[in-house]
C-alpha cells in the first residue's frame, strides 16, 4: 500500500487560499483602492474579521496577492549577444503562460494611484531587473540601463495586457521579439551609449 498520498490541506490553509483568490480577482479588476476588505470577504464568502485574522491588514494582503516573479533568464547561462532576445521571450512566456502574471496586473492597475503599490513595482524591478542588467555592460551604469529596460517591459505589459490596445494585442510573439528584443539588447549591454560616444 502506497504511503505517498498527497497531504490533505487543513481548513486554515483552505481559508487562506480562498481569501487570496478573492483578493487577486478584485485587486486585478479594481486596483488597490477599488477593492475593500469587505468586498474581498464577500467574494470569499467569509466574515471580514477572518481576512484581518489571516493577513492582519489590507496592505499585507495586497503584498501577498501581488507577488510576481518576472522569471528573467539566468545570466550565468545566457550569452551577452542574445540577452535582449532572451529577456523578451521569457517575459512573454511569463505573462501569457503562467497564472503568476495576475500579480503584475494587480500592481500595474494599482501603482498609478497608490504609493504602496508603486513601491512594490519599484521593488520588483530593483530586485529582479537590475541584477540581470548589472551582469552585462558597465556596472556603474546599471541603474540607468535597468530603468530603460523597465520602461520597455512595463510599457508593453500596460498596452498589451492592461489597456489591451488592439494593434499591440494583435502582435505575434515573434513580431514583439523582433521589434523589442534589439532595443532591450542595446539597453542591457549599454551599446546605445557607446554608439553616441563614438559619434561625438
Amino acid at each position: 500500500m502506497s504511503t505517498n498520498q498527497p497531504k490533505k490541506r487543513s481548513k486554515s490553509d483552505r481559508t487562506r487560499s480562498q481569501i487570496l483568490d478573492a483578493a487577486r480577482q478584485l485587486f486585478a479588476e479594481h486596483g488597490y483602492d477599488g477593492a475593500s476588505i469587505r468586498d474581498i470577504a464577500a467574494l470569499a464568502t467569509i466574515d471580514p474579521a477572518m481576512v484581518i485574522r489571516y493577513f492582519h491588514s489590507k496592505d499585507e494582503l495586497f503584498a501577498r496577492a501581488a507577488l510576481f516573479d518576472l522569471q528573467l533568464p539566468a545570466t550565468r547561462v545566457t550569452d551577452e549577444s542574445s540577452i535582449g532576445d532572451a529577456i523578451i521571450r521569457r517575459f512573454l512566456r511569463t505573462w501569457e503562460g503562467s497564472a503568476n502574471a495576475t500579480g503584475m496586473v494587480i500592481l500595474l492597475r494599482s501603482a498609478a494611484s497608490n504609493e504602496f503599490a508603486a513601491d512594490k513595482v519599484r521593488e520588483i524591478f530593483a530586485t529582479q531587473v537590475r541584477p540581470v542588467v548589472a551582469a552585462f555592460g558597465d556596472p556603474a551604469d546599471a541603474g540607468r540601463r535597468a530603468g530603460l529596460v523597465a520602461s520597455q517591459l512595463l510599457g508593453l505589459a500596460t498596452c498589451r495586457y492592461l489597456l489591451q490596445i488592439p494593434p499591440v494585442v494583435a502582435l505575434s510573439h515573434e513580431e514583439i521579439i523582433a521589434n523589442i528584443g534589439p532595443t532591450l539588447q542595446r539597453y542591457v549591454t549599454g551599446t546605445e551609449a557607446a554608439e553616441k560616444v563614438g559619434q561625438s
